[in-house]
């Protein structure tokens, strides 16, 4: 009643003023308790910033022992006040009186500041390396209470989120180890460290701790653990933990084992997969038998062969041998998961199903050739960028063998991108891509004779089959760079090589190019530049201050340019630690240096969606005297971005209405990069304009980004894409749009039915780690503004949408599995169909209302008499024969409802069954369903990619898919002569016409 009643704190107020401590204590107390009520009054009865300020020295008298009740009151009216810093000042002299626990929105506010102030004070310290900075032990304390509040009342995810973001390393173990569902946790923790920790060297600590609390489970989640020894780049942990696998007598777990390996194959990291293979340790090597000079030959069962010549001898030789049949096990499943690691065995399978599933239109590519004039070399050249980028990886080359007059106009340049072209369709043909390429090679010493143009687009091809896995190949086109003084066939081997040993940082290699590089060839060292940063992705070496001195030195503009995107790729997710280098880079005064300065931000800063970065990058895509500077600025955006592609449309939004063409083309690729293969609205909505914009430039950007999102979607899921396609056919067959934007309209057209119609842009993998191989080849592709051979590079960043389920043998077994959605959102786009003939329009006969009538009444009386004919016959012959009747009447009853039926449609089903292996996109994906009366259940539960399957009934005999390859088809396409293969080739075509009928002679 007292709450009520009281009108004023003006007594209690002066009752601070008495000398007794009781009394003071009784003014304090309900002053406190008043505070929500009377704080205007409170606050201005006394100066509040007057230190002299009586509730401020009760808190100051160290003789009176309220002082931290004082400290309380004096907090709250700060609070009022809006001066939160002073506020938590006070509050934290309140000690245990500041209740944590208190659901008041005074508690709140000042917990929230007080976690940011300690996680900012933390951070700087981090930052400048001063990890015994001062914090107010009094504020870690209010922090630490809120942190064990947080795990005992179970809310483990709000208290991890705080212990990361404060570095209390020691609170996110406690937090995650007495969660309910450890593994749950574990993997929100993954999700958080890489969604929200900007700091590379503070993530690295979280990962390490996250593996020390994984290990440490009685079911470790060997998948997960092995992704974070990825991201720490430890590969001799992850060899022990698949040898573990691998050696257990459990078939599961050496199925488990294979899963992992085809999870870090899917994040492209050659040189950390190649570390992985050689740290598993071999079988152990049995003594040599006298008894089998077999035994000699054998190189302790590395493959699989080895292993089955191991067993022959042994079933041979009655003799008992010394192998441990756990050992040769063991050699089995080594062989196989080096097949995996080594990528073969993933190449191999997306190859056959690409093979298989092809869906290229190759109606799509006659049209364009038609409708694009010889003598138009850039629509020429883009209609062979399209028809590889079509049917990249499907070994398909039907189009180029039926049209070898067209293609032999090509010349120069347009004929190494021709030749080049076949890379892209044979990718991932490792077997036979050499052979493929054979008739176009440099032949050894005796100089081939063929065009050098041919030659170095053949090298330029190799390194595009074997790109990112180049073991076999690397050799052979270091040999091609060292036998030649031609720059086009440099060029060609210096991009060759450096997709083949992507990443690898082979010094030998670094020095072949970096001769190439110093003889200062304009053409060829450009390609040497970018080659140089393929070589060295990522590894943040010193070799680039090497290549920025050269840089400054040459006077060629191509070298400088392919040397700035060269150094910007040897910083590839460093992120902070590459801060001096773009700093270098973004002040030096070459304008092209600059750009360079801005693809290292967008690498550097790769899908972390980081604020500086992204602040960075807006700063000079408004404010650089250079265009390309600031194109390349707001292109890099889409990089920053890829991991949160809802942003990019919101950031780029005005950018894209800018008064500069140039802004607005980076501002439509931005988009186009960020938001491939999503179908993302907001994304086509801001592109559409950009498709009509007045300059040609813009227009072919903007065609080329909706391509990029819209791949793999349907019109069933978004009408916008049917409407985008008869955009692209109108532009092709328009004779008076601008060549930029034709080309951009020919490229869109290749790019949307990518890969047979079987691939999409994907720039994460599903474990949300970046794709290397797709982020490098989007970052060179985006230089085909200067040099549109580069355009190939865009295959690197194609995924195949397929779900591939895999037995413990490594063979695609052939199992039905459920998509709960209408087929028809994610069916193949229809192929198209050829224009019927365009005959005279016959204009409407002028009738005469007279003439009309006559004709009607004449009509009428027709069909009276016919009426009255039939029922005349009818009765004679139901006389005859009665059954003869009912059957014809019930065969026309039942073709009159055949009819009817066909007419109306039916309803469409609600969901599909899948057949193993199956093209799964990846919108699809989240409608993927396992059935329970399966034979065959997945080790993990992924939608898509390739799956292990843990066979249920392993003694029923297998149905397996897949088991055609494409190589004894496809094998010739290299060769000149097209007439023997034309049978074969055309067979893999889809969609072909049929062949007209044999001639013969008619007679009666």
């Amino acid at each position: 009643m007292a709450a009520t009643m009281a009108s004023s704190a003006g007594g209690l107020l002066a009752m601070l003023n008495e000398s007794h401590p009781v009394l003071k204590l009784h003014a304090l107390s309900n002053l406190n308790a008043y505070v929500d009520y009377f704080w205007p009054e409170i606050s201005t009865s006394v100066t509040i910033m007057r230190s002299s300020d009586t509730r401020e020295s009760l808190y100051e008298d160290e003789g009176f022992d309220q002082r931290q009740l004082a400290a309380l009151l004096v907090s709250k009216v700060f609070y009022y006040l809006g001066e939160l810093n002073d506020s938590l000042s006070y509050a934290l002299g309140a000690g245990p009186l500041f209740d944590v626990s208190e659901d008041s929105d005074y508690v709140h506010t000042l917990l929230a500041k007080a976690i940011d102030e300690y996680a900012s004070l933390k951070c700087k310290a981090a930052e400048s390396n001063d990890e015994a900075a001062k914090v107010d032990p009094r504020l870690e304390a209010i922090v630490e209470r809120m942190l064990d509040k947080c795990i005992l009342d179970g809310r483990y995810q709000q208290a991890i989120g705080m212990a990361v973001e404060c570095r209390r390393l020691d609170k996110l173990e406690e937090a995650i180890t007495r969660s309910d569902n450890v593994h749950g946790t574990l993997s929100y923790c993954i999700n958080v460290s890489h969604s929200f920790v900007n700091r590379r060297e503070y993530r690295r600590e979280v990962l390490h701790l996250l593996v020390k609390v994984f290990q440490k489970l009685p079911s470790p989640d060997y998948l997960s653990i092995c992704q974070c020894l990825m991201f720490l780049g430890e590969p001799e942990g992850v060899a022990n933990i698949l040898e573990k696998l691998l050696r257990s007598e459990n078939k599961d777990d050496a199925l488990l084992a294979f899963q992992i390996a085809f999870d870090l194959v899917e994040n492209e990291h050659q040189a950390f997969l190649l570390n992985v293979r050689d740290h598993i340790p071999n079988p152990k090597s049995q003594p040599s038998q006298p008894v089998q000079p077999v035994s000699s030959q054998m190189d302790s069962a590395q493959s699989e062969n080895d292993v089955r010549m191991e067993e022959e001898t042994h079933s041979s030789n009655q003799h008992p041998t010394e192998v441990d049949p756990n050992e040769a096990i063991y050699a089995e499943r080594l062989a196989k998961i080096k097949g995996i690691l080594s990528g073969e065995t993933s190449i191999q399978l997306t190859l056959q199903f690409l093979y298989s599933h092809n869906k290229s239109d190759l109606l799509i590519l006659k049209t364009i050739k038609q409708s694009v004039e010889m003598r138009n070399s850039v629509c020429h050249s883009a209609t062979i960028y399209a028809n590889a980028i079509m049917h990249a990886g499907t070994t398909v080359d039907t189009f180029l063998r039926d049209n070898l007059d067209w293609l032999s106009r090509a010349t120069n340049w347009a004929k190494f991108s021709a030749t080049a072209g076949l890379g892209v369709i044979h990718r991932g043909h490792l077997q036979q891509g050499r052979s493929l390429m054979a008739p176009y090679l440099p032949q050894g010493g005796a100089g081939g004779g063929g065009s050098p143009y041919s030659e170095g687009g053949a090298l330029y091809a190799l390194g595009l089959i074997h790109a990112n896995h180049g073991e076999g190949i690397k050799q052979f086109l270091r040999d091609s760079l060292r036998n030649t003084n031609v720059e086009f066939i440099q060029h060609g081997a210096c991009l060759g090589l450096g997709l083949a040993a992507l990443g690898t940082a082979d010094e030998d290699i670094y020095d072949d190019i970096k001769s190439v590089l110093y003889v200062d060839s304009a053409v060829a060292g450009e390609a040497a530049g970018i080659s140089m940063g393929l070589l060295m992705v990522g590894t943040a070496s010193e070799k680039a201050s090497e290549m920025l001195a050269y840089a400054h030195e040459t006077q060629h503009e191509k070298i400088i340019r392919g040397l700035a995107l060269g150094i910007a790729l040897t910083v590839y997710g460093r992120e902070e630690e590459a801060d001096t280098l773009i700093e270098q880079m973004t002040r030096d005064q070459d304008p092209i240096l600059r750009y360079g300065g801005m693809y290292a931000l967008a690498l550097a800063y790769r899908g972390t969606a980081n604020n500086k970065a992204i602040r960075q990058l807006l700063h000079f895509a408004v404010s650089d005297v250079s265009d390309d500077v600031r194109r390349t600025a707001v292109l890099a955006l889409g990089f920053v971005l890829y991991s949160e592609p809802e942003q990019t449309p919101r950031i780029v939004s005005l950018l894209s209405e800018s008064y500069n063409p140039h802004v607005r083309y980076g501002a439509a690729l931005a988009v186009g990069i960020s938001c491939a293969g999503t179908g993302m609205s907001e994304a086509i909505s801001l592109l559409e304009p950009l498709t009509s914009d007045v300059v040609d430039f813009v227009r072919q950007g903007a065609l080329i980004a909706m391509a990029m999102v819209m791949v793999q979607i349907n019109e069933a899921s978004d009408s916008r894409v049917g409407t985008f396609r008869r955009q692209l056919e109108k532009i092709i067959l328009d004779k008076h749009e601008d060549t930029m934007s034709k080309m951009g309209a020919i490229l869109a057209s290749g790019i949307l039915d990518a890969g047979g119609r079987n691939v999409t842009i994907r720039l994460l993998s599903k474990t949300k780690h970046d794709k290397i191989t797709a982020v490098v080849g989007l970052a060179v592709f985006s230089q085909f503004w200067y040099w549109y051979p580069l355009i190939y590079f865009i295959s690197l960043s194609f995924s195949p949408t397929a779900f591939i389920g895999l037995n413990y043998d490594l063979k695609v077994p052939k199992f039905e599995f459920l998509s709960h959605a209408k087929p028809s959102l994610f069916e193949y786009p229809r192929p198209t169909t050829v224009p019927a003939a365009t005959s005279a329009v016959k204009l409407p006969t002028a009738v005469l209302s007279t003439s009309a009538k006559a004709k009607a009444r004449a009509k009428k009386e027709a069909e009276q008499k016919a009426l009255a004919e039939k029922s005349h016959s009818s009765d004679s012959a139901a006389s005859s024969t009665g059954k003869g009747k009912s059957s014809s009447e019930k065969e026309g009853d039942s073709m009159q409802v055949d009819n009817t039926t066909e007419k109306k449609a039916e309803p469409e089903p609600s969901f599909e069954l899948l057949t193993n292996p199956a093209r799964v996109v990846p919108a699809q994906e989240k409608f993927i369903k396992f059935l329970e009366e399966s034979r065959y259940v997945p080790v993990k539960l992924a939608p898509s990619g390739f799956v292990l399957l843990r066979d249920l009934h392993p003694n029923e005999p297998e149905t397996l898919s897949l088991t055609d390859t494409p190589s004894s088809t496809a094998s010739p396409a290299g060769g000149g002569s097209s007439t023997g293969q034309q049978g074969s080739a055309s067979a893999m075509a889809v969609d072909e016409e049929p062949q007209p009928p044999q001639p013969f002679e008619y007679s009666t």
